[in-house]
Formats: C-alpha cells, sequence, structure tokens
C-alpha cells in the first residue's frame, strides 16, 4: 500500500517514549515536510535581523575595546577614538560595497567559500572555510559573553554567574534555530530593531543635550583617574597601541559576509534583496558605531582592563560597567527606565547575535559537507528544515571555548576577526580574478564598463581588508590570535583528512565495479544460529529456507553441554528437517567459533556465498537491550568484516515493543487526523 509521508512517519519507532517526543516536540515544534523548503524565505525586512544582527550588535563590544586598548596610554589617547571610529567605519564602508558585488556574482549561497574555490583553487577555497567555521564558533561565544557583561552592569546577579548565563544563552538561541530559519527569524527582529530604535534614541538624545543644550555631561568614570604610565611611550609604541586599538575595532565588521553565504534564504529577487540588505546593515552599523565611540568620548567615559589596578578613587566594592551602560546611565539621568531599557535591548540583541553564526555556520557546513570535506551528516536537513546538526555542533563547541576562556569578552576577542579577514581577503581575490577572467571574453561596452568598476571596487576591498588582516596579525598574534589560527590550520588538515576518505572510498568503489564480472555466486550455504527450540528460532528456520539456500543447516556453540543436550535432544524429537551442527567451545566463547566455521566454509569454497541468519529480539524498553542481544550484537560486529558472507537478523517483537510501537503512533495524531486519513498505520504484514 501507498503511504503518505505524515503516515510513514506516524508509524514511529518502537522504544521512543511519549515523554521524550512530546518534550522534542515542545521545543521544536511539529517536523516540516520537504516541499515547505520554499516558505522558509526570507523577506529583506526579516533577513536584516537575521543575517544582520551580529555586525550591528558588535557595536556594542566594538567602542569598548577601542577604549579599552587607548586605556594603556592614559587620558589622552582617547583624544584618538573618534579617529580610530572613523578608520573601522572606512573600512565597512569598502567592505560593504565588495560584498555587495560578490552577491550579485554568486548567488548560490557558498558565500566567500564559493568565490576562493572558483577564482584561486580548492585549497583556498578550504582555507576560506577553515577560517569561517573558526570565526563562526568565536561570534556565538563573543556575542553571549558580551550580552552577560552588559545586562550584568543592570543585574549583579548576572555578573556573578557570568558562565552559567552565557551557557543556557547559547543553549536558548540554539533551540530557536532549531525551529526553523522563519521562526528564528521572527524571534530575532523585535530585540535587534528594538536595540537599533534604542541606542539611536540615546545618541540623538545624548548629542541634543550637549551641542543645543550645553549640559556639561560627564560619565561615572569621568570623575575616576586613570592610572597609566605614558613615559613609557614612544612615537612607535604609540602607533602600534593605536593599531592595536582600530584593529579590535573592526569587530565591528564581523558578520558581514554572513549575508552571502545566506542570499539562498532571501525571497526572490535573491541577489538585489541581499544587496540592499547589505547597504541597510552597513548604514545602520556605521551610524552606530560612530555615534557611541564619539558620545563616549564627549562623556570622558573610561574602560579598563583591570578597574582596581588602573583606576584611581575607587569606592568599595566598585563594579565596572560596560561603555554602553555608562553611556545609556549619563543621558537617561533622572530616568532609570531609559538606562535599563538599553540594557535589556543590548543584552538580548548579544545574545541573539550569535543567531547570524547559527544561520551562517550549518549553511557553509552544509556546503562544505557536499563537496566531501565534512562529514556527510552535516549536508542533511533535520525535522524543521534546519541542519540541525551543524547547529548542535556549533552549540557545543561555542560553549567549549566560552568555558575555557571563562566568559572573559576582552580573552576572547583577541582570537576573533582573524578568520573573518581571512576569508575577507581571499573573496576580494578571488573577485578580482573573477572579473579579470570575465573581461576577457565580454565584449558589449555596457557590461565592460560595469565590470569594471565592479572590478575596481574589489580591488580596492582586496587591498584594505588584506592591509588589516596585516595589522590584526602583528597586533594581536601574541595575545591569543594565534590560537585562532592554530586551530584554522587543524580545521584545514582535518577537512583534508575527510575529503581524502571520501575521495579513497570512491576511487575503491570505481574500481571494485570495473573488476565486478558480474558473476553470480556458485552456490549459496546458510546457516541458522540456534541457542534455543523457541519461536525465534523456527521463525528464523522458516525464513532461511524460503530464501531456498543450496545448503541448509543450524549451528548451536556448546558452551554449557548440560544445555546442549537437551537442545539436541529437544532437536531430535522435533519434526525439523535442517540438520543441527554443534560446535565445541572449549573456553564458552561464542563469537570465535562461529567465525572459525564460517571461515572454514568459506576456504572449503571461495565462490559460495555464506547467509548466517540470527534470530534477536525486538524490545520496547532502553533497559531490555542490556538482558537481550548481546551475543547476536557481538556476532554480528565481526561477522560484517569477513568477504563473501551476508548477516540477516529475523526480529521478533516482544509485547513491549508492541506496546511501544502503539505509543508512538498515538503520539503523533493531532485531533481530526484521523477524520483526514492521517496517523493510520499499515498492517503488520503489509510494508
Amino acid at each position: 500500500m501507498d503511504v503518505t509521508p505524515r503516515q510513514a512517519y506516524c508509524c514511529g519507532v518502537p522504544g521512543f517514549t511519549s515523554a521524550t517526543t512530546a518534550t522534542k516536540r515542545l521545543l521544536l515544534g511539529r517536523p516540516f515536510r520537504s516541499d515547505r523548503l520554499g516558505s522558509t524565505l526570507l523577506p529583506k525586512r526579516i533577513a536584516l535581523p537575521v543575517f544582520s544582527s551580529d555586525a550591528m550588535s558588535s557595536v556594542a563590544y566594538a567602542p569598548q575595546e577601542i577604549f579599552l586598548v587607548l586605556s594603556l596610554a592614559g587620558i589622552s589617547a582617547y583624544s584618538f577614538a573618534p579617529w580610530v571610529g572613523l578608520a573601522v567605519a572606512v573600512v565597512m564602508v569598502v567592505v560593504v560595497a565588495s560584498y555587495r558585488q560578490n552577491v550579485h556574482a554568486y548567488p548560490s549561497g557558498g558565500g566567500d567559500y564559493e568565490v576562493a574555490t572558483a577564482n584561486l583553487g580548492p585549497n583556498a577555497g578550504l582555507t576560506v572555510g577553515a577560517a569561517l567555521l573558526v570565526d563562526y564558533v568565536l561570534t556565538v561565544a563573543v556575542s553571549v559573553t558580551a550580552a552577560a557583561e552588559n545586562i550584568g552592569s543592570a543585574i549583579p546577579f548576572v555578573h556573578e554567574h557570568k558562565l552559567l548565563f552565557c551557557i543556557l544563552g547559547i543553549a536558548l538561541v540554539a533551540a530557536v534555530n532549531l525551529r526553523g530559519v522563519r521562526e528564528s527569524g521572527f524571534l530575532m527582529a523585535i530585540p535587534t530593531y528594538a536595540f537599533i530604535l534604542g541606542v539611536l534614541s540615546m545618541l540623538i538624545w545624548g548629542f541634543v543635550q550637549i551641542f543645543l543644550m550645553g549640559r556639561d555631561l560627564q560619565a561615572g568614570t569621568a570623575q575616576y583617574d586613570l592610572v597609566a604610565d605614558q613615559s613609557d611611550f614612544t612615537t612607535l609604541a604609540m602607533v602600534f597601541l593605536v593599531a592595536r586599538s582600530f584593529t579590535s575595532g573592526c569587530a565591528a565588521l564581523t558578520g558581514v559576509e554572513a549575508i552571502s553565504n545566506g542570499v539562498p534564504a532571501f525571497e526572490k529577487p535573491k541577489s538585489r534583496n541581499a544587496a540592499t540588505t547589505l547597504l541597510l546593515l552597513g548604514a545602520f552599523s556605521i551610524t552606530l558605531l560612530l555615534g557611541i565611540v564619539v558620545l563616549g568620548e564627549k562623556l570622558h567615559a573610561k574602560y579598563v582592563l583591570d578597574p582596581q589596578a588602573e583606576l584611581a578613587g575607587l569606592p568599595d566594592g566598585y563594579q565596572q560597567k560596560a561603555i554602553l551602560a555608562q553611556l545609556a546611565e549619563t543621558v537617561f539621568a533622572g530616568f532609570p527606565l531609559g538606562f535599563y531599557v538599553i540594557a535589556v535591548v543590548t543584552a538580548l540583541i548579544l545574545l541573539l547575535a550569535a543567531n547570524t553564526a547559527f544561520n551562517g555556520f550549518p549553511v557553509l557546513g552544509s556546503v562544505l559537507a557536499q563537496d566531501r570535506y565534512l562529514p556527510r551528516q552535516l549536508h542533511t536537513r533535520g525535522d524543521r528544515l534546519a541542519f540541525s546538526n551543524g547547529i548542535v555542533f556549533l552549540a557545543l563547541v561555542a560553549i567549549g571555548f566560552v568555558i575555557a576562556f571563562d566568559a572573559e569578552v576582552t580573552r576572547l576577542i583577541q582570537l576573533y576577526i582573524v578568520g573573518v579577514f581571512v576569508s575577507f581577503t581571499l573573496s576580494q581575490t578571488g573577485m578580482v580574478r573573477h572579473w579579470t577572467r570575465l573581461l576577457k571574453t565580454e565584449t558589449d561596452p555596457d557590461a565592460r564598463g560595469r565590470m569594471i568598476r565592479s572590478r575596481v571596487v574589489n580591488a580596492v576591498g582586496m587591498v584594505m581588508t588584506g592591509t588589516v588582516l596585516v595589522v590584526v596579525l602583528l597586533t594581536k598574534f601574541t595575545s591569543g590570535a594565534w590560537i585562532a589560527v592554530l586551530v584554522m590550520v587543524i580545521m584545514f588538515v582535518l577537512m583534508k583528512l575527510v575529503h581524502r576518505h571520501y575521495t579513497a572510498i570512491e576511487s575503491e568503489l570505481e574500481a571494485a565495479a570495473e573488476e565486478d564480472d558480474g558473476v553470480l555466486p556458485s552456490r549459496t550455504h546458510s546457516i541458522v544460529l540456534v541457542s534455543s527450540l523457541l519461536i525465534p528460532t523456527l521463525r528464523a528456520l522458516r525464513y532461511a529456507r524460503a530464501t531456498r539456500p543450496d545448503t541448509l543447516e543450524a549451528v548451536t556453540v556448546n558452551v554449557d553441554d548440560r544445555a546442549t543436550r537437551i537442545l539436541v535432544s529437544k532437536w531430535e524429537e522435533s519434526d525439523i528437517s535442517i540438520p543441527l551442527k554443534v560446535i565445541a567451545s572449549p573456553y564458552r566463547d561464542v563469537t570465535r567459533p562461529v567465525i572459525t566455521y564460517v571461515r572454514r566454509i568459506r576456504a572449503a569454497a571461495p565462490r559460495d556465498v555464506v547467509t548466517v541468519f540470527i534470530p534477536e529480539y525486538v524490545v520496547g524498553h532502553w533497559w531490555e537491550h542490556i538482558l537481550h542481544n548481546q551475543s547476536a550484537l557481538r556476532l554480528k560486529t565481526r561477522l560484517l568484516f569477513e568477504p563473501g558472507v551476508m548477516v540477516t537478523s529475523v526480529p521478533w517483537q516482544l509485547d513491549s515493543s508492541n506496546r511501544a510501537a502503539k505509543r508512538s503512533e498515538v503520539e503523533y495524531i493531532a485531533p481530526g487526523d484521523t477524520r483526514r486519513g492521517f496517523g493510520v498505520t499499515p498492517p503488520r504484514d503489509q510494508p
């Protein structure tokens, strides 16, 4: 009989308890059919928060890192902050303009990986893939730790339990993404737009008070003196320090590439919608970044690595607040609600900014798996049409990084942005080669003009991002960037090994197919393993006989003389015509004697196929597996390595398995399903 997709799902798998499945459905929802994939495509208003929340939320910690690095040179170095912010903004303009060319030229979703592979070769593409995978993991780790720090500025309990907050935050974002792209997109939209609106309101009101109302606003940290030994800073050291603050501020650029990886998730026209979303991302990010840096400098806000050692005049029990929290507290003085709103929306968007990585990492992992650089399990979608395996893997690795670095933003950010600028540089280099190749064959003047302009944009992007990458490596390598580089190298090597494995298997199978002469086995020799004369054994004997083998025999292993004599006696008294052969086992082992016997049959007739039938119980509870089938499992495992041997399990469903099957059938039937023909299980004797 034909079984609809929903009916097939309703048949269930015995052993899944209703509580487990109910919990899964409560968290993730009902599974989606494959033909619903098109309904998960995103309009621009939803795609912006889904793919851009990371880049926009990074303005909450990128300015803070600029102030942190400059604080090493004393209060006078803070005058460089607006110029550093402007330099970061210039780089962002170039990167956004460059990636607008990418999404038009390569709309398939491979992003930087596809661009580098197509134009620079597989090794360059794999380098980009490794860099982006590592950067996505660090995006999650940095975002949730920054969220913990910001919400901890308003809620001391979170500050005291920051690590636990980060772990729960990653688990929450992973669960949201496991429900599916569109649903997570709606959830991302509210905090993202609330953050943009809240921070813009804070900046506008702050600048109105300073420039129009003439108020002398001072951050809470303005009253404390910054302890720094400026005499040690030579001109060269100062240049190095400013360059390091610039690279820390460049964390604001992370996430820009996610849109190029997520083009297939956009509604049509995909490329144009993705390019528009990139433009909106750049406009919002640059405005917020420059606004926070300038306002922070005007309010004389301070942020240091160790407040007790670097700030003079601190009261007892002082807890340093994030830069954004300091600005909100000052601008909204006398209006505490404004401060708490900024703290909450900032924490939310930082927590949910990890969503960008949870959208980008699984898609990239799926592309790499399709190209046989990662395990194939990462290529397939789960119940909710999300790449569930990639989401779970990302969550676990990100949690590992958070634990290893004790949920400290400053420590984690030293590893950050190396990967993304590696991918930026190789991607733009690939795009320059892409346009150069097309120009060799293009004859239309208008098309050539557009290509030349695009090549210029990508060439500027290549130079700019390559320069930033060099500066990042020079200023951050010894501070922790070497860890990110090492992990990228390890990922690159592992993916090469995975690809070599899959390639070797394909070559092996192709060679075997060429050598295969198509000749059928001369004879079939069937063996039914017997431990007792019960109905599962009788069923296995009947099934083996139904296959019409040339030779059929029953075999038992003598591990207990008394039990074996009883079995032989019952066998002789029965009407079974199949001979029973007893194999001696002086050491009471079952597996080795059977393997030896099968090998002897194979050696005597190499062209014969030996089929071993093993009766097994199908149970309904996990603990019943411990009590049954252990010998059968060991035998099957060993027999699978024997050439020319087929292993057939003959199941016998116990009552517990039948009850479990009925439970799993019922739990998928919704009200009205029976009326509509859903939830109908085919009879046991039908497929």
